[in-house]
């Protein structure tokens, strides 16, 4: 598939510098294991206080910011090892179809949208990069079915066994944000039509520095965040 483009690479690192600041706010809680599905796992106050969503921190704490922070955070090794590897792979494919600024904007405003109606499924507490991912495969979706083709087709099929494996996930595990997921992946699907694709409607330079823009300003705020929550991790108590 070749490497991935600028964008696909810095939020991979983003997602990562995130994940890290998360073990060193309260690293004394950190869980050390051998279970894969726990491993790591920074605790729920750091998470918190970096910008976890979900009923509690938005309807009581008043956070609405973090429907845009809680998409950059993971609560374990394997749950951040997963989710990079879906976009690194997902992500690729997106890009190509989209270019890599329309693709962003897609990746962003699903993660926002997946965690809104995870608001409306009540979720208590969510994080994670899976909701956006979920919005490239629903905008993926979209492609494939209107490009149609050979290419189309393939990208079509490819997208429903990602779309399939993720029911499987979300139906046997616990503890999966299916409400994130079914956002974003519909979300994908309405931004990839309202937006278009590069074949019939390639990027301009305005949505470029609308895009970019946007993605300074998500930039800014998880600086914030980081560095507030590494400054004042001694109120870790108090929080909750």
């Amino acid at each position: 598939m070749g490497r991935p483009g600028e964008i696909i690479r810095i939020l991979i690192w983003v997602n990562a510098i995130l994940y890290l600041a998360s073990l060193l706010i309260n690293p004394a809680e950190t869980k050390w294991t051998m279970n894969p599905f726990a491993a790591l796992s920074p605790d729920t106050r750091s998470l918190l206080m970096l910008g976890a969503t979900g009923t509690f921190p938005v309807y009581q704490m008043g956070n609405w910011w973090t429907l845009i922070t809680a998409g950059f955070l993971h609560g374990s090794l394997l749950h951040i090892l997963f989710n990079m590897a879906a976009l690194y792979h997902v992500g690729q494919l997106a890009e190509r179809a989209f270019g890599p600024f329309r693709m962003l904007l897609i990746y962003l405003l699903t993660s926002v949208a997946g965690f809104a109606l995870s608001l409306v499924g009540g979720v208590r507490l969510t994080i994670g990069a899976s909701a956006a991912v979920c919005g490239l495969i629903g905008a993926l979706l979209y492609y494939g079915k209107r490009r149609g083709g050979f290419h189309g087709k393939a990208v079509y099929q490819h997208t429903q066994g990602w779309i399939i494996g993720l029911l499987i996930i979300g139906f046997l595990m616990p503890g999966i944000n299916n409400w994130g997921h079914g956002g974003g992946l519909v979300a994908g699907i309405l931004a990839a039509f309202a937006l278009g694709y590069s074949e019939k409607r390639p990027e301009t330079q305005n949505l470029r520095m609308i895009v970019f823009v946007i993605a300074m300003l998500v930039l800014a705020l998880l600086a914030w965040v980081a560095f507030t929550a590494l400054v004042y991790r001694g109120s870790l108590g108090r929080l909750i």
